[in-house]
């Protein structure tokens, strides 16, 4: 079973697998799935079986991903599971000093940005195939707001916590069985200071 804690990545290898959308596609795809084997993400990101398990053995190299234990009927096929339930995270600070370190984060990030643009895109270009409730339930919001660095850390710390309680309780009802009308659902979230 994966763990309930955040990963916060620190090093610069680890950060790096990160930097490829391959990797980024798959992981996400094997939180939504939660347990899944190298063929079934194949179809799911259209790719070959053993490009998909390339990846997959890069993402547990550095213990994004384990081995999903008591899957396999046969023990031929390799099952997967993300080693944690909850996010990765990252920190500038983390990097401060580190040329390199500076450039890959800059590099996941540009990488994650370009993922979810493709996925949202993706679904503005098929929401008319979502039934009604979904399509008066899904929106895109922007806020500007004027915040100190600390309020901002704050608020990130608070926008948290609430996404934590939603996943919890997605997480609760697929365990207790209660998954009639359930969708995943992608939640993007930035903050960042601007200047006009």
């Amino acid at each position: 079973m994966a763990n309930d804690e955040t990963r916060w990545i620190t090093d610069v290898k680890a950060l790096k697998v990160f930097t490829h959308p391959l990797r980024i596609k798959l992981y996400r795809a094997l939180h939504a799935s939660r347990k899944a084997t190298a063929s079934q993400l194949a179809e799911q990101v259209d790719e070959a079986v053993s490009l998909v398990s390339y990846h997959l053995r890069k993402l547990a190299e550095h213990g994004f991903i384990v081995e999903a234990p008591d899957e396999s009927s046969d023990g031929r096929e390799r099952w997967w599971q993300p080693s944690s339930e909850r996010s990765v995270r990252v920190r500038s600070s983390d990097f401060a000093g580190q040329p390199e370190g500076a450039a890959v984060m800059s590099e996941m990030n540009r990488q994650m940005l370009a993922t979810r643009y493709e996925r949202y895109s993706r679904y503005l270009d098929q929401h008319g195939a979502w039934p009604q409730a979904w399509e008066d339930v899904a929106f895109s919001s922007e806020y500007l707001v004027r915040l100190t660095s600390e309020e901002m850390r704050q608020l990130g710390e608070e926008m948290d916590a609430l996404t934590r309680r939603w996943q919890d309780r997605g997480r609760a009802a697929d365990e207790a069985g209660d998954t009639e009308g359930r969708e995943h659902v992608a939640l993007h979230l930035y903050g960042f200071p601007f200047r006009d």
